[in-house]
């Protein structure tokens, strides 16, 4: 078992292939540098090629990884998307296909994703990956194939940390309630249907809804709003220990350029936005409780500068995620890893849909929901 319990019923199996050490002795990395700004480094000169190297230092890598949240190694010299993909699957016990996005990606391989489109002169503030879906990353891997002129660091801040230092009855709410995200598919801003469920047919659509424990309404547009409650907080599956783990201040209304966010709400009105998050009952989560979180995470950020070749290991529950604004190309590539799908994952809202043709929809049986509508009064996207 790896550093985290995981189901990977949906992911990409590692494969059995012939760049395993020929010796079953792991074998143990050099110093990892230590410090208070930036991630812990390792620095490497290997002589095979990167993917022999990954694999027989696999274990120690993973343990380093849960013992400081994230690894940076350079010296791998990776150079492109095929060398990058033998290096994440000698890593992975399995890579997962990218669904829900939010924005769109470029696919180099099966489980080898582009960083997610988003303005380059805009930043992405910290988030933990996927923590919207039911099943999400265990393992985030990054590979820099072409570093920006300026800018573009992928930062991490310990959740754990995080947690400790925001205010006490903000986290008590989120902890008691959960947090709710909400989000509007169409075909003109954000992620299509097709881009994020793979498919647009509505019967394979509705499907995947009610399996992931997300509640739909079909429009007379044809556009599809979802809402879906999450846990805000988790314990660490290896650790024990609480960390905050999702993207309450990433994906609201209020992390967006304020021109943005205004264009968008006089385009398509405030429940048009192509997501936005809020407390678990439904009610709106106000700017300054954004400002205080996104405050936290940068006092708790660390980031190196990219140089082309490295590979950054990051455990997707242990450490948040960000991308700095950045000036001329960058190619950085993205593996997910390891499915975890915790059992204390917070489902009250498990998939009762509305087809939009009268179907109320049907309970998730795995859940411990029979069935419920769950009205949710607050909340003013309507889902009748």
């Amino acid at each position: 078992m790896s550093f985290l319990s995981r189901r990977g019923s949906a992911s990409r199996r590692r494969k059995n292939t012939d760049i395993s050490p020929s010796s079953s002795t792991p074998l143990l990395l050099p110093d990892i540098e230590l410090s208070t700004d930036r991630p812990a480094l390792l620095t490497v000169s290997p002589a095979d090629p990167a993917a022999h190297w990954a694999a027989g230092h696999r274990g120690a890598l993973r343990a380093a990884v849960t013992e400081h949240g994230s690894v940076l190694v350079r010296g791998l010299g990776l150079r492109d998307a095929a060398e990058v993909g033998a290096v994440f699957e000698a890593l992975a016990d399995s890579l997962m296909s990218d669904r829900e996005a939010f924005a769109s990606r470029r696919t180099y391989a099966d489980g080898v994703y582009s960083s997610t489109a988003w303005p380059p002169n805009q930043p992405m503030c910290m988030h933990h990956e996927a923590s919207y879906r039911r099943e999400f990353p265990g393992l985030l891997l990054f590979a820099c194939l072409e570093a920006p002129e300026r800018g573009g660091a992928t930062g991490v801040a310990d959740a754990e940390s995080v947690l400790a230092a925001l205010p006490p009855e903000l986290t008590k709410r989120f902890e008691r309630d959960g947090w709710l995200l909400t989000r509007s598919y169409n075909n003109e801003i954000g992620a299509s249907v097709a881009e994020a469920f793979g498919t647009d047919g509505r019967t394979a659509v509705e499907a995947y809804c009610r399996a992931h424990a997300i509640r739909f309404a079909w429009q007379p547009d044809g556009s599809l709003l979802t809402r879906q409650r999450r846990a805000a907080v988790l314990r660490h599956p290896v650790t024990g220990r609480r960390c905050w783990f999702n993207q309450i201040a990433f994906l609201s209304e209020w992390t967006m350029d304020p021109e943005v966010r205004e264009y968008l709400v006089d385009m398509y009105g405030p429940d048009g936005l192509p997501f936005n998050t809020r407390y678990g009952d439904g009610d709106p989560i106000g700017a300054d409780v954004i400002e205080t979180l996104n405050e936290v995470y940068e006092a708790h950020t660390v980031r190196e500068p990219w140089r082309p070749g490295d590979l950054l290991l990051v455990d997707n529950i242990r450490s948040a995620h960000s991308r700095e604004p950045f000036e001329g190309p960058r190619e950085v590539l993205v593996g997910m890893a390891d499915p975890v799908r915790p059992a204390d994952l917070d489902t009250r809202d498990s998939g009762t849909g509305d087809s939009g043709t009268g179907d109320s929809g049907t309970g998730d049986s795995g859940t411990g929901d029979s069935g419920t509508q769950d009205s949710d009064s607050k909340d003013e996207v309507s889902f009748t």
